[in-house]
């Protein structure tokens, strides 16, 4: 089996991982990025990660924390592969030689590649995600419309392909599923240097010296996690502004854009609205980062 192939796989098996282990913790996360700024006076809808998971709990069962997952689980196989696939070929092209190990410095190189490439996937992925995420059991018609700034009428999602065909029919086709582009490619092309410099400095670090093939899971299960955490802290307001525009109201926006967005959540929230959601985005990463690169460690390593 070729590089690629071996790549296309684990990166697959590696992205099942960690959806499956990541995904409940990302649905309180864009549960509370996209709540409304409370009126004077009056208390948030959620007080925090924990008043997100009993709310959902109370009203939609633990299907609730899984919410939006079939638009990423279609596509994770294609994701994920497509991520450890064009870092693959980003560190054959910046390799001296073959077969020699790549610096620190050039594994940021390759993740920034590689976070490029599935920006183009990722954005209307996310958009489907954080649409039904958003959206409650009971009042899934109103929790966009909150959002928004002066909806008054929301679409209640069925499931993926309802909201694809929504955006498509009522959004401007295939542009609206793009919808946030910019954003995802802030967080994408730094986010996985990032992600990749540090899961290879640290397996680096923990070897002592650049050959790692010889490290046990427990060390792949913590730099993983690590790497992960490290992500989220570089890129975290870029997936804020991401989620807002994402599901911001088509007909009457409440953001003109990107910039917009950040400049109106620092004015009404200050910095810590741009890290809203931050705790569950944190306690996700680690474990679903750590189960994502052991499977994906594994599988290559099972492939040869």
């Amino acid at each position: 089996m070729g590089n690629v192939a071996k790549d296309l796989t684990a990166g697959t098996v590696g992205g099942v991982a960690q959806l499956v282990v990541g995904h409940p913790f990302d649905t309180i996360k864009v549960k509370l990025q996209s709540q409304p700024t409370p009126l004077p006076g009056q208390l948030p809808k959620y007080s925090g990660a924990m008043g997100a998971v009993k709310q959902t709990l109370a009203a939609e069962g633990a299907s609730g924390l899984y919410k939006g997952m079939g638009a990423p689980l279609a596509t994770v196989a294609a994701f994920n592969a497509l991520l450890f696939t064009v870092r693959g070929q980003m560190e054959t092209f910046l390799r001296s030689s073959p077969g020699a190990p790549l610096t620190v410095n050039q594994q940021f190189i390759a993740g920034a590649g590689a976070g490029f490439a599935v920006s183009f996937l990722g954005t209307p992925t996310e958009l489907i995600k954080c649409r039904l995420q958003a959206q409650g059991s009971a009042a899934g018609a109103t929790a966009l419309a909150e959002v928004g700034a002066a909806a008054t009428t929301a679409a209640k999602y069925g499931g993926p392909i309802d909201v694809a065909k929504h955006v498509m029919r009522s959004e401007g086709g295939i542009r609206g599923l793009y919808k946030g582009f910019c954003p995802t490619l802030v967080r994408e092309v730094p986010g996985c240097a990032t992600i990749f410099g540090v899961y290879e400095a640290l397996k680096q670090y923990i070897a002592g010296g650049t050959d790692t093939s010889r490290l046990g899971r427990g060390s792949l299960i913590l730099a993983g996690g690590l790497a992960g955490a490290a992500y989220w802290i570089s890129v975290y307001p870029a997936d804020v502004v991401k989620s807002v525009i994402q599901i911001d109201d088509y007909k009457n926006p409440k953001y003109s854009g990107s910039i917009d967005a950040f400049k109106k959540i620092f004015k009404t929230e200050g910095i810590g609205g741009l890290y809203k959601g931050f705790g569950p985005a944190m306690a996700r990463s680690i474990p679903a980062n750590a189960a994502c690169f052991l499977a994906y460690e594994i599988t290559r390593s099972s492939l040869g």
